[in-house]
């Protein structure tokens, strides 16, 4: 089963990307044939400085390397190394109705967290969908709120086979079962946007700080507190044992504990969750030239996947002769 999924370039990852979604691609690549990309096309629609795109891109490379990417198997790559995927966008676009991309939610909510509006913005659906097509994909794990895009894909798809013949595979979404959302220290969901974000390898005593500086509730020491509606007990979750949380819902429910005694145990319980994997990532960190050649060998592979059919598309909307 082919598996295809993006993650933009934005910024250094956090817990909520890794619980979120980042876990899931990992354990997905033992028993599939994944493809996994770097999304840096898609993050201009954002106008971010050009160092911090192509920074950014290093550290998600260097952050799924070192969290047990496997670079042999699993084909990863950086987005605009492949450019065949933007004609293939352009191929998409004349047989997409401007109706479909009209009823995306993701560009209006966008547009409301106060992103400026650009066309790139609004047509991201085709690309995302030239992303998906391209590979052949079958699977594309995504969240709840990605899925109308597959459908947007899938509705792509099914419109150039009826209008040019069976060129592409219409893929399946596959939902990433993952936590609730993933709080950040304000209580929102964690979000670089927000500001409110613990980083996966960022160093360990500014994770405790910003552990103590999760926001709670008033509730005395003394009192009875409500698990469900902590934003400590939520981050607990991911990384206590089923054991464990079973006290500490029962030591909240009792009354008589503080939240810096959860706290702290979150701090240590985050720590060691990542420790293993902070050794490699400051392997990597030390030995740039090898990180670039994981996506040089990554983009070819890739390549060879994509030429192939843009080559059948070309073909088969009639573009270029040399394809016979």
């Amino acid at each position: 089963m082919r598996v295809l999924s993006g993650i933009q370039p934005s910024g250094r990852l956090h817990i909520g990307n890794y619980f979120g979604a980042m876990r899931q691609h990992l354990q997905l690549q033992a028993e599939n044939d994944c493809f996994y990309f770097i999304a840096d096309y898609h993050a201009l629609t954002s106008n971010p400085s050009p160092a911090d795109v192509a920074q950014h891109t290093l550290d998600v490379t260097m952050d799924y390397v070192a969290l047990g990417l496997d670079t042999e198997k699993t084909v990863f790559w950086r987005q605009s190394d492949v450019p065949e995927v933007t004609e293939l966008t352009w191929l998409l676009s004349c047989v997409t109705p401007m109706g479909l991309l009209q009823r995306c939610t993701s560009y209006k909510d966008k547009i409301a967290q106060g992103l400026s509006p650009n066309h790139g913005l609004f047509a991201y659906p085709v690309l995302q969908a030239a992303d998906i097509l391209i590979y052949k994909s079958d699977l594309v794990p995504v969240g709840a709120d990605q899925k109308q895009h597959i459908e947007v894909t899938r509705d792509i798809a099914i419109r150039f086979n009826n209008a040019y013949g069976e060129v592409f595979t219409v893929p399946d979404e596959h939902i990433i079962e993952s936590v609730a959302v993933v709080p950040g220290t304000d209580g929102q969901k964690m979000s670089k946007s927000y500001g409110n974000t613990i980083e996966i390898f960022e160093p360990e005593d500014s994770v405790r700080k910003k552990i103590m500086r999760i926001v709670t509730d008033s509730t005395p020491v003394e009192q009875p507190k409500d698990p469900d509606k902590c934003n400590v007990f939520a981050l607990l979750k991911l990384v206590a044992s089923a054991d464990e949380l079973g006290e500490w819902d029962s030591r909240y429910r009792s009354g008589g504990m503080g939240y810096s005694e959860a706290k702290k145990r979150l701090a240590e319980l985050l720590v060691d969750y990542f420790k293993p994997y902070r050794q490699k990532r400051v392997d990597l960190e030390n030995d740039i030239g090898h990180v670039k050649d994981l996506l040089a060998d990554g983009a070819r592979r890739a390549k060879a996947v994509a030429a192939k059919t843009l080559a059948e598309a070309r073909k088969a909307v009639g573009l270029g002769a040399c394809y016979g």
